[in-house]
């Protein structure tokens, strides 16, 4: 399995809408908003599109508008998100709130294969507190691991960036990509979440800047003021490892595999990033060959080591 992927993300301001037009009118003119924006990066033939959160809402609706409007639309935005993914044989990360049966909603974000099919959903774990006492969205429960075909990926929404509970689950599940839909940027907590969850990270932010970011925390492409788009390619094949005790490991490696390996040092960090470029050998098989003990793993053995010579 290849774990090279190219990565498109656009982040438009939201659109206004007319109230006093037909909610069918509404949907299809969000339509065909959309078919315009994910025009813009079809011609790098994209392995995966990332949309903002929210992304078929009209901002100056008023909320019960809002929700009639939302009732009309139904799956229709999915399902024409579901045909770029199909006609274009990509991944669309679609975020945007849903109706459950119980009259509840959630604020997701769906993951469309490069079939048109749902391959997982993402509930918003941390709303604000407005989005429940409001319009009834509901909090999700959990952080699911959705396969593709390059990797694994984990969501997250806007508000969930600040918090901690959330970020340590992502951090254990170590998913390659964390999938960022949002109206708010985060700042520096991208750079955190990347780092903490040794993964790539993109963002696509609503009138924002558009990012991603590698697992060092380091930002390898982003929007511009100019335009609210970009597309770059990652190689999701690699791990990061600590400077301790691995250096002369480092060497042999590049003297075995040439351009065939990357070791990216951020500087001031103490760790590196380990890319295979091989095809046909893993970065995995490459630090198992030369015995080279991965960042998490040094980290477990300096508090075992901690937690056996404690002071009296």
């Amino acid at each position: 399995m290849s774990k090279r992927v190219v990565i498109s993300s656009l982040g438009p301001k939201p659109i206004q809408g007319n109230p006093s037009r037909p909610h069918q009118q509404a949907v299809d003119d969000m339509m065909a908003f959309w078919r315009g924006q994910v025009d813009i990066v079809l011609p790098d033939q994209p392995d995966l599109i990332v949309v903002p959160e929210a992304c078929d809402r009209y901002p100056n609706y008023e909320l019960s508008h809002r929700l009639d409007y939302y009732r009309v639309r139904g799956e229709q935005m999915r399902d024409f998100f579901a045909g770029v993914a199909r006609d274009n044989h990509c991944y669309v990360a679609y975020s945007a709130a849903r109706e459950m049966p119980d009259g509840t909603w959630r604020n997701s974000t769906q993951i469309l294969d490069r079939d048109g099919e749902v391959a997982g959903i993402y509930n918003k774990n941390h709303t604000v507190v407005e989005e429940t006492t409001k319009a009834g969205v509901l909090c999700g429960r959990e952080t699911p691991l959705i396969e593709t075909d390059f990797g694994t990926i984990g969501c997250a929404i806007c508000f969930d960036l600040n918090f901690r509970p959330l970020l340590g689950k992502y951090a254990a599940l170590q998913p390659d990509l964390i999938v960022f839909c949002s109206m708010y940027h985060g700042g520096l907590m991208q750079r955190v979440w990347a780092y903490e969850c040794r993964a790539h990270f993109v963002g696509a932010i609503a009138g924002c800047e558009c990012t991603i970011i590698d697992p060092l925390g380091e930002l390898l492409a982003r929007s511009t003021n100019y335009y609210h788009w970009i597309t770059h390619e990652v190689n999701l094949d690699c791990v990061l490892a600590h400077l301790d005790y691995n250096n002369a490991k480092f060497r042999a490696l590049k003297q075995r595999y040439g351009r065939g390996v990357t070791i990216t040092d951020p500087g001031y960090l103490g760790c590196v990033k380990i890319t295979s470029e091989l095809d046909g050998l893993s970065v995995q098989d490459m630090v198992a060959e030369f015995d080279i003990e991965l960042l998490d793993a040094y980290w477990e053995r300096a508090l075992a080591h901690r937690d056996a010579h404690l002071e009296p």
